[in-house]
C-alpha cells in the first residue's frame, strides 16, 4: 500500500477499456499456466485493485455532480463497460478455483476469501451482461430524478434532503406541511419511479432465472456475498424484532403522544423524537468539521483517530455539504490502490448530521486499519459486518458528543439516538420483507407492490398513521429508499448489525475504553472473515441466535422508560 497519501484533488486513474482488460486477464492466465500461482494471485488483485479505484471515483463524481456531462458520461462509460470487467474477472476466479488444487489455493488466499469467490462465480455469466448494463442504467435514472427534486416550500425551492429540518420543526403544522411538500414529489412522479422499479425487478428475475436460479432472491443473497446464513434466518430475525423491539418503539412512542398532549400520533410527528425539539447540531458544517478533530482526540488517547481524520480534511477527502445536483444520502467508498477511504454526505442542519458523519467515519476508520491486509476482497467485510463498524462508532462517541452538539443537549442526544436507533428495527425489517415478497412474486403489479408494503408497514409499525397523506398512506413509502432501487437486500444489514451496535454500547457503559479497543481490533480485521466469525471474535451474540435482542432492549426500557 502507498506510504504517501495523495490529495483527492490530485488522485488520477488510468481509464480502462476491453483491449486492457483482455491484456490483464492474459497476463495472469500466463503465470497461471506456467505453475506461478502465487505471482499469478498478486497481479490479479492488483488488476482488481486499479479496476474498483477508477469505478469507484467515477460513480462518486457523478454523485457529486449529478447535472455535469462529463460526469454523466463517465459513469455511463463504467456502467458499460462493467460487464466486460466482470467476464474476465469471473473466468479468472473460476481459474483458480476448478483448476488448482484446494489447499494449494488455501494457503495463499484464505478460506474466507475463498467462499466469496465462489459465490462470485455463480452471479455473473456473458449472457446477463445487457441487463447488467441495463440495471445500473436505471438506479442511476432513480438517482438523478431523486436529485433533481426542487420541492416549493414556504415560497422557497428545496430539495429533499433541504426539506429534513423542515420534517423535525417543533411546530407540528411545519412538520405536516413539510411532508406535505416531501410525498407531494413523490405523487407527481410515483408512475415513473414505479416504472423505474418494476423493470429492475423483471431484469433481475430475468438474470437470477438465466444463470439456473428459482427467483432473484438466491442471486441477490450471493450478490451480497452472504456465505453463512441464508433467507430463513433473515426472516426469523425479522420475527425476533416484531416481537420484542416492535412493542418497546409503540410504548415509547405512547409516552411521547402524551407528553406532546397529541390526540394521537401522526406520520409527521414521528421525526420529533425530542419534547423539546429535537438538538440539533453545535454548528454549521465548518464548526462540525473543526470539533470533530477534538472529539476523536478525546475519544481515542492513542491519537489514530484524530489524526485519520485530520488526513481525510486536510486532504480533501471529505463531501459533506448538501448542494443543487448532488446525489441525495451519505456513503463511504475508497479507492483501494490509495489505501483511503472518503465519506460523502448532505448535512442539512439537524440532528442528522452528527449520525450520518459518526456513522461514515466509522466504515472510512475501518477502511483505513484493514488496509494493509493482502487481498482486495478483505479490504471491506460483507455488509451486515461492515455496517458494525459504522453503527458502532456512532455509540462509541457517546463520550465525547457533546463537542458536536448544540450546548447543553448532549444528554437529551443520546436519548434521542438510542430512541432511532431501535425505531429503526421494525422499518428495516420491513424493507427487507417487502423486497423478499417482491422477488418471490416479481410479476406483482405497481398497485399489488404498494399494497404489500402498506400491508407489511401495519404488521411492523402498527402505530403509522399517514392521517391525509394519501401517496404514503396508500403504500408508497418504499419509493424513497434508495436501496429498495439501488442495493436489492442491503437494508437488513443495518438491523443485524445495529443488534450488534447495541451491545457495544452496553459494553462500554461499563467499560469504555475495554470496548473501545474491542473496536479497533474488529476494525483492523476487515474482511478477514465471515459475518458470524467477526461477530463471535468480538464476543458478541449473533443476531441469529436467542437472546441477541433481550440484554439491549431491556436496558434500553431502563434507560427510556424508567
Amino acid at each position: 500500500m502507498k506510504t504517501h497519501i495523495s490529495s483527492f484533488s490530485a488522485l488520477s486513474f488510468l481509464r480502462p477499456d476491453e483491449a486492457s482488460l483482455q491484456a490483464q486477464h492474459d497476463v495472469v492466465v500466463a503465470l497461471l499456466d506456467a505453475g506461478q500461482l502465487e505471482d499469478a494471485l498478486l497481479q490479479f488483485d492488483q488488476g482488481r485493485r486499479a479496476y474498483e479505484a477508477w469505478a469507484s471515483y467515477v460513480h462518486l463524481q457523478f454523485s457529486r455532480h449529478t447535472h455535469d456531462e462529463h460526469a454523466q458520461a463517465e459513469r455511463d462509460y463504467a456502467d458499460k463497460l462493467g460487464p466486460v470487467a466482470a467476464d474476465y474477472e469471473t473466468r479468472l476466479k473460476n481459474r483458480f478455483l476448478n483448476e488448482v488444487d484446494r489447499a494449494e489455493l488455501e494457503a495463499v488466499l484464505t478460506p474466507h476469501v475463498i467462499a466469496l469467490w465462489e459465490a462470485d462465480a455463480t452471479v455473473f455469466a456473458p449472457e446477463i451482461s445487457a441487463d447488467l448494463e441495463e440495471e445500473a442504467r436505471l438506479t442511476g435514472e432513480y438517482t438523478a430524478l431523486l436529485a433533481s427534486a426542487k420541492i416549493v416550500f414556504r415560497g422557497k425551492t428545496y430539495n429533499l434532503s433541504g426539506l429534513v429540518p423542515y420534517a423535525q420543526s417543533l411546530d407540528r403544522e411545519t412538520r405536516h406541511e413539510a411532508d406535505q411538500a416531501r410525498w407531494g414529489f413523490f405523487a407527481e412522479n410515483g408512475a415513473k419511479l414505479d416504472d423505474i422499479y418494476g423493470r429492475l425487478v423483471t431484469l433481475r428475475d430475468r438474470m437470477a432465472t438465466t444463470l439456473g436460479f428459482k427467483n432473484f432472491i438466491e442471486l441477490g443473497y450471493r450478490r451480497m456475498r452472504r456465505t453463512d446464513y441464508g433467507p430463513e434466518q433473515v426472516a426469523a430475525f425479522r420475527e425476533k424484532i416484531r416481537t420484542h423491539v416492535t412493542p418497546l418503539v409503540q410504548a415509547i412512542l405512547e409516552r411521547r403522544r402524551l407528553q406532546m398532549g397529541w390526540d394521537r400520533v401522526q406520520a409527521w410527528d414521528e421525526a420529533l423524537i425530542d419534547p423539546k425539539g429535537n438538538p440539533g447540531p453545535a454548528g454549521d458544517h465548518d464548526v462540525l468539521v473543526a470539533r470533530a478533530e477534538e472529539m476523536f482526540r478525546a475519544l481515542d488517547e492513542s491519537g489514530g483517530m484524530a489524526e485519520f481524520y485530520a488526513m481525510m480534511r486536510d486532504q480533501g477527502y471529505l463531501d459533506l455539504k448538501n448542494r443543487d445536483g448532488k446525489a441525495g444520502g451519505g456513503f463511504c467508498t475508497s479507492f483501494p490502490t490509495e489505501g483511503v477511504p472518503y465519506i460523502f454526505a448532505n448535512f442539512n442542519g439537524t440532528h442528522n448530521d452528527i449520525g450520518v458523519f459518526t456513522h461514515e467515519m466509522g466504515h472510512a476508520y475501518q477502511n483505513w486499519k484493514s488496509r494493509d491486509l493482502p487481498w482486495v476482497d478483505q479490504a471491506w467485510p460483507t455488509m451486515e459486518a461492515a455496517e458494525i463498524h459504522s453503527m458502532g462508532l456512532e455509540f462509541l462517541t457517546w463520550p465525547e458528543i457533546g463537542g458536536l452538539v448544540e450546548d447543553g443537549a448532549a444528554d437529551r442526544y443520546r436519548a434521542m439516538h438510542l430512541i432511532d436507533a431501535l425505531s429503526f428495527f421494525p422499518y428495516g425489517a420491513c424493507v427487507d420483507h417487502f423486497q423478499h415478497e417482491v422477488y418471490a412474486n416479481p410479476t406483482m403489479s405497481a398497485a399489488e407492490r404498494h399494497a404489500t408494503w402498506a400491508r407489511l408497514e401495519k404488521e411492523y409499525m402498527p402505530w403509522r398513521d399517514w392521517g391525509d397523506l394519501a401517496y404514503p398512506a396508500a403504500g408508497g413509502r418504499w419509493q424513497a429508499q434508495l436501496h429498495i432501487y439501488r442495493l436489492p437486500f442491503y437494508y437488513i444489514d443495518y438491523a443485524l448489525a445495529q443488534c450488534c451496535a447495541l451491545q457495544l454500547w452496553l459494553g462500554a457503559r461499563q467499560d469504555q475504553e475495554g470496548t473501545l479497543a474491542v473496536y479497533r481490533q474488529l476494525c483492523a480485521q476487515g474482511g478477514s472473515k465471515p459475518f458470524a466469525a467477526l461477530v463471535a471474535e468480538a464476543e458478541l451474540v449473533s443476531p441469529f441466535e436467542e437472546g441477541a435482542l433481550t440484554g439491549v432492549v431491556q436496558e434500553a426500557e431502563k434507560v427510556l422508560l424508567s
